[in-house]
């Protein structure tokens, strides 16, 4: 099922400078790693060791954060729209 993936600016290069990239997955999980099999170098940046989100990484679906849904499980429809959002620190 195709997924649409919006990419942040500093992540583009990974992805030839595209903002969005359509993907086929039927989690959060999948469409991720999809991501990475079709632009190499996401994975290192979006999964820690163990496999999980890095605590500086964001990822929506819609408008819902997947930390407050099921993770990396949370299922997707076709033509969900998935956000990466790195968290943004400052004062």
């Amino acid at each position: 099922m195709s997924i649409k993936v919006r990419i942040p600016a500093q992540l583009r290069p990974l992805a030839g400078g595209a903002g969005e990239v359509q993907v086929d997955g039927a989690t959060v999980g999948e469409a991720l790693k999809a991501l990475d099999v079709a632009h190499s170098g996401f994975a290192e940046r979006l999964f820690d060791e163990t496999g999980n989100l890095r605590r500086f990484v964001n990822v929506f679906v819609g408008e819902e954060d997947v930390r407050f849904l099921e993770g990396l499980a949370t299922p997707l429809q076709p033509g969900s729209v998935v956000s990466v959002v790195p968290a943004v620190a400052g004062g």
